[in-house]
């Protein structure tokens, strides 16, 4: 597919390369090079920088800079966008002015902040990324997107004299949790900043590119398809390299449903045919089931990971990465490998993958080398294998990164999260499934995923040709494989949403009605505008077929939709009641455990705790799951029980005095209190009253008695006794559904206009509600509390802001502080119904902060539950303990030891604590708890976590 280039801003601009023929690579080597003969000013000064020629699409783009205006560009992983930023860097400095280069990521920021250090010293070049500042007012300064939006709503002095800002991977305002900010600052850069917006490969550029010219102004748009270095599409079946297209076909530009290589085709079902084929089993066989039992048929198997590895050397296509969705997997492919034998790399090489290792490892403690699996890792490195997902280490990550961008090692096994913006590029790029877990779901690889991690392959200036690899698999279907490589769509989505301290920020800053101004000039509001006249045509669809399902449901003898209404209204009640049975036996079960004295004898009719046992701690109030009462059983056992512990319920049936020195820890003590509740004479008691279950079964039986009369309704309608009553009803539930979604539908029709403000509405009344906003004459303000909320960008900002201002946390330690803020920003990868152990036990400072922060999650909770609103995220417990413990100064062995967080993970949350924690340092109401702050972060800013590559 051609190129194509627009700007917003003047009329159509021709195509940036013609459509009957791709100029060859020496064609447009002499074309650029006559360009830059003819070319003046900073431009060709630039070109003199460089050693190599521009391509038509980054020409463009930085004439267009010259020129004054904004661009964005959009062109496939490799192809060079950016050149397009250096040459805004160059601008600045050749002006006298500022330039910011954003990235999403620091580990981007730090490989960029490199390259421009090699090109204009360090004296020129400053890095911010939250956790590390160096020359922060050069003239040049690579810093994360947060960065730059936290000095927007400050005013920052930084921002005096800036004219270019550069927007590294500016797709990546569709992630749903970072996303919003490039949107931010987008909106909020002063007016005669330029913005260069770098993207991949896009479907919606020109939309994207016409918000930006609406909020920006002057905006070119350039969209550029072509890779520099061709890429050719491969499977791996049972070791043997294949073309996935037919011979006459351009891997380039393959077209519509290009045709399969026939050869492939064949090997594919042949193999699937072989592995699929029954077979006798024998009476030694597991699973055997007697004469004629055959084995279950099976998929094509994958090829081993170390086979995989052979061919590609085989066939020189090494260096490789090598992309499976699974971290443990990753780390067993490197296993597997090393297992196999596999060495990709000579003795000099191995000599200096060593001293690279050594160097770049010696800052880590040598006490912490064997929990970090250095040996191993250094092992693998030498032999040109590696592992990369984001629960390594970061310094062992950029480690890896290095080598294999040196060439010296071979392969790596990665997650997908190494498709994003490092500069990592080998000659092939391998996928070993087309099928990935998504957090909840395994899910396919969509095209614009598929286009994004291929996009690593060929190295630009050394392959003639990339190289895209998918391993054959069971279910591997190659047509649909052909239609992931031959699609491009990836569009764009904005992931825009207001929050609380970006509330208080554009109060603060335009007043309320200025501020709603400014959110509805967001991207996705942009997009929601332009959305409402297709879902209007899908309104006018849903009304015509509601037309069509009415008439096929109609009865001869009555009305069919007052017949299903009544059908509809039954299974309602009994669906309410069933769930209002089931809520009143949980509130049974709990009020049994309710109101205990020491020394209660329960009898625990069911589950696991069956018997008798006596109360040694009632467990004071209700905690995270209801009372927790702790017991001696008959078998001289010590419990803290809970609901799910008790079946249908515990029930008092005698008391026994329990010493006042009775300690649980001595056996003896244990041994003499168990006899005397086994000599007890246990005889059935009544229990508590039944005043509950006495109106739940009033309750009930009203409830029973509608569902009767409604049945008898049923029955005396006319309809009933139709013979086509069940053809009708079918028709009737399809109405229904469908009635359904087209009231959904025109609801979100109706809130699509001005639906970003009306957010931002709810989120001011909740504001209001609690103080941070306040009305002063007809216009909202923010108040004291408000302005301290200004300064805190945690994801849980008013919860964070609550708890501060509460006081929850005042009476903790450094190290209760770390621990308690780990809960606003911990998100463990798997559920953990595990109680966690908190430091100083239950009715320690730490636990009762941690109970205080889950009261206000709770109310805040509640809060936006009225207002319509879904921002505060649920707490995580998960990492108190390991943070506390590091925070004290165990060490990192002690730290993980028994759980299955990795020492990458480990390192990544502490230093999101600490981002908080930096925060909570500047804006805390008082001096005490910021001093504690800082602590905490020195506490925790020690060992493996404060290792910086810079």
């Amino acid at each position: 597919m051609p190129s194509r280039r627009r700007s917003s801003s003047s009329a159509a601009v021709k195509p940036a390369r013609e459509a009957a023929r791709e100029p060859s690579p020496a064609e447009r080597y002499t074309a650029s090079r006559r360009r830059a003969e003819t070319e003046t000013g900073e431009l060709a000064r630039f070109r003199d920088l460089l050693d190599f020629p521009l391509d038509d699409f980054q020409a463009q783009a930085c004439a267009a800079l010259e020129r004054g205006s904004g661009v964005l560009v959009a062109a496939p992983t490799g192809a060079g966008k950016t050149v397009v930023g250096e040459f805004a860097v160059h601008l600045a400095l050749a002006g006298g002015r500022k330039a910011f280069y954003t990235t999403p990521i620091k580990a981007l920021s730090n490989q960029k902040y490199g390259d421009l250090v090699r090109r204009y010293g360090p004296d020129s070049v400053g890095l911010l990324t939250g956790d590390t500042t160096i020359n922060g007012e050069a003239p040049v300064v690579v810093m994360t997107t947060e960065v730059l939006r936290n000095m927007l709503y400050a005013g920052s002095a930084t921002l005096g004299g800036l004219g270019f800002v550069v927007m590294d991977e500016v797709h990546y305002l569709a992630d749903r949790f970072r996303g919003p900010v490039w949107e931010e600052v987008i909106i909020h850069l002063p007016d005669d900043v330029q913005l260069v917006s770098l993207s991949a490969t896009v479907s919606n550029a020109e939309e994207f590119g016409d918000w930006l010219a609406t909020v920006r102004g002057d905006t070119t748009v350039i969209v550029s398809e072509h890779r520099p270095v061709p890429l050719g599409q491969h499977v791996i079946v049972g070791g043997e390299l294949l073309d996935l297209y037919a011979g006459h076909v351009d891997p380039t530009d393959p077209g519509v449903d290009p045709p399969i290589n026939p050869d492939l085709a064949h090997l594919l079902r042949r193999h699937a045919r072989a592995e699929a084929t029954p077979a006798p089993r024998g009476r030694g066989d597991r699973g055997y089931r007697g004469r004629g039992g055959n084995r279950p048929a099976v998929g094509l198997r994958a090829t081993p990971r170390y086979a995989v590895v052979d061919a590609l050397a085989a066939d020189a296509l090494l260096p490789a990465i090598v992309f499976i969705f699974s971290r443990a997997g990753c780390e067993a492919a490197v296993k597997q490998c090393l297992a196999a034998g596999v060495r990709l790399t000579e003795p000099a090489e191995q000599a200096e993958i060593r001293r690279v290792v050594e160097e770049r490892c010696a800052a880590v403690p040598p006490e912490d080398l064997d929990v970090l699996g250095y040996w191993e890792l250094a092992e693998a490195l030498s032999r040109g294998v590696a592992a990369h997902h984001a629960g390594m280490l970061p310094l062992f990550k950029e480690t890896v990164e290095d080598l294999f961008s040196r060439g010296l090692v071979k392969v790596v096994f990665a997650t997908e999260t190494l498709a994003l913006g490092i500069n990592m590029p080998a000659r092939s790029v391998v996928l070993e499934k087309l099928v990935k877990w998504d957090g909840s779901n395994h899910v396919d690889v969509t095209p614009g995923e598929y286009t994004q991690l291929t996009g690593r392959a060929g190295r630009r200036g050394i392959d003639t040709e990339g190289h895209a690899v998918v391993v054959a698999h069971s279910g591997l279907d190659p047509v649909q494989l052909a239609g992931l490589a031959s699609k491009r769509l990836y569009p764009l989505r904005s992931s825009f949403r207001p929050t609380y301290n970006m509330a208080v920020n554009l109060v603060a800053q335009f007043g309320r009605e200025r501020a709603r101004d400014v959110l509805e000039t967001s991207f996705a509001q942009f997009q929601a505008d332009r959305g409402v006249v297709g879902l209007a045509r899908q309104a006018q669809g849903h009304a015509e077929a509601l037309e069509g399902y009415a008439k096929a449901m109609a009865c001869d003898r009555g009305d069919f939709a007052e017949y299903a209404a009544i059908r509809r209204d039954i299974s309602r009640l009994e669906k309410d009641a069933s769930r209002a049975a089931a809520s009143a036996r949980r509130a049974e079960v709990a009020r049994s455990l309710e109101g205990l004295r020491v020394g209660d004898v329960l009898e625990i009719p069911g589950g696991r705790r069956a018997g008798h046992a006596v109360v040694i701690d009632p467990g004071g109030a209700a905690g995270f799951d209801g009372p927790r009462p702790t017991v001696l059983s008959t078998d001289r056992l010590v419990r803290r029980i809970t609901v799910a512990d008790v079946g249908p319920g515990a029930r008092t049936v005698g008391f026994l005095p329990v010493p006042r020195a009775f300690n649980p820890r001595v056996p003896s003590a244990r041994r003499d209190l168990a006899a005397a509740l086994r000599a007890l004479d246990l005889a059935p008691a009544e229990g508590r009253p039944g005043g509950g279950r006495r109106a739940a079964a009033r309750t009930a039986q009203e409830e029973d008695a509608r569902i009767a009369a409604l049945r008898r309704r049923l029955r005396a309608h006319p309809c009933h006794q139709c013979p086509d009553r069940d053809d009708h009803a079918r028709w009737a539930e399809r109405w229904e559904r469908l009635q359904g979604e087209h009231d959904a539908l025109v609801r979100r029709i109706a809130g699509r206009t001005g639906s970003i403000a009306a957010v931002f509405d709810r989120i001011c009344d909740v504001l209001g509600r609690l103080g941070y906003l306040a009305d002063a004459d007809g216009a909202l303000t923010v108040t004291d509390d408000g302005r301290w909320l200004r300064r805190l960008y945690a994801e849980n900002d008013l919860l964070l802001a609550e708890c501060l201002r509460r006081g929850v946390w005042d009476e903790l330690d450094p190290p209760g502080l770390a621990a308690a803020m780990s809960t606003l920003v911990y998100r463990s990868r798997r559920d953990d119904s595990g109680e966690p152990r908190v430091p100083g036990g239950p009715n320690g400072r730490l636990a009762t902060a941690l109970e205080g922060t889950l009261r206000a999650w709770s109310e805040l909770e509640d809060l936006e539950s009225e207002h319509g609103l879904d921002t505060t995220q649920p707490l995580d417990t998960g990492l108190v303990d390991a943070v506390h413990r590091w925070a004290t100064g165990r060490s990192l062995d002690t730290v993980l030891r028994g759980g299955d967080l990795s020492a990458g993970d480990f390192v990544r949350w502490c230093k999101q604590v600490i981002d908080v924690l930096d925060q909570v340092a500047q804006a805390a109401p008082h001096e005490r708890l910021r001093t504690t702050a800082r602590r905490a972060v020195d506490a925790l800013r020690r060992g493996v976590v404060a290792y910086s590559s810079l």
